[in-house]
C-alpha cells in the first residue's frame, strides 16, 4: 500500500521542479481575416508569466 505525501514535501519537490512543463499553458486566440471576415485561430503553448504578452501582440 502507498502512503500518503506530506503536504510540505510536495512544496519542496515543486520548488525542485522550477521550469518544468507545469509552467506551461495552451493559448488560443481568435484572430479576424479583415477581408473574408472569418476567424482563425492561433495556438501556441506559453510560458504562464508571457500570457498577457502574447494576447497583447496584434498579429
Amino acid at each position: 500500500m502507498a502512503k500518503k505525501v506530506s503536504k510540505n514535501s510536495r512544496v519542496g519537490q515543486r520548488a525542485a521542479n522550477a521550469g518544468s512543463g507545469k509552467d506551461y499553458v495552451k493559448v488560443v486566440k481568435a484572430i479576424k481575416d479583415p477581408a473574408t471576415g472569418k476567424y482563425t485561430y492561433k495556438q501556441q503553448m506559453v510560458h504562464k508569466d508571457n500570457v498577457k504578452e502574447f494576447f497583447a501582440d496584434k498579429k
